[in-house]
């Protein structure tokens, strides 16, 4: 029963990830065209617009913060292989628990922060300093939402390696990695 519950917690903020990451890329075409339509503009035109270089600001961040958990969720980022790849799984486990929870500390300072950066925003009118001059305050309330999710995505992880140091087994069943130790595969194949 109590594994079911961790699997669908687990799932379930999978999927929430999932699909934030996924209507961040969507953003992805509509920045390329802002940049290409700022370049026409520019060269073909002769007259350069004043909102595309913040548009394309606000969309960079917007999809690279957004997407930041679905890369950790598909362990996209970089990790220091040196030592992570000489120690056992269930080790390795252990050094994911450590790196998570500094993360999940410095994240939630960034969302605290984000938070402050907000509240001045919107009573200061804060603006960005340019000839175009958009609003701050949907900035800070995309790294609060960015680092929510990062952080839900670092519980889920957090959970299935906690499940996987006390069980030795799967939460949820993961693909083959390709980072396991040769004398692993050695010991599968034996036992085929």
């Amino acid at each position: 029963m109590f594994t079911k519950v961790l699997t669908a917690y687990c799932l379930g903020i999978n999927r929430v990830v999932y699909w934030v990451g996924v209507s961040a890329s969507v953003l992805m075409p509509i920045l390329a065209a802002t940049v290409a339509f700022e370049v026409f503009s520019r060269y073909v035109l002769g007259e350069p617009t004043i909102w595309a270089y913040d548009v394309s600001l606000f969309l960079f961040g917007y999809i690279a913060a957004l997407g930041g958990a679905l890369a950790q969720q598909n362990k996209a980022h970089i990790n220091v292989d040196v030592l992570y790849l000489s120690v056992s799984t269930r080790v390795r486990s252990l050094f994911n628990l450590f790196s998570y929870s500094l993360a999940i500390f410095f994240l939630c300072v960034v969302m605290m922060m984000a938070f402050g950066k907000f509240e001045e925003a919107v009573e200061f009118n804060y603006r960005r300093q340019s000839e175009w001059a958009p609003s701050m305050a949907h900035f800070w309330v995309m790294m609060m939402c960015a680092s929510a999710v990062f952080i839900a995505q670092f519980t889920s992880d957090m959970v299935q390696d906690i499940y996987f140091v006390i069980t030795g087994k799967d939460l949820i069943a993961r693909e083959v990695e390709s980072i396991e130790q040769p004398q692993e595969l050695i010991e599968q194949a034996g036992d085929a």
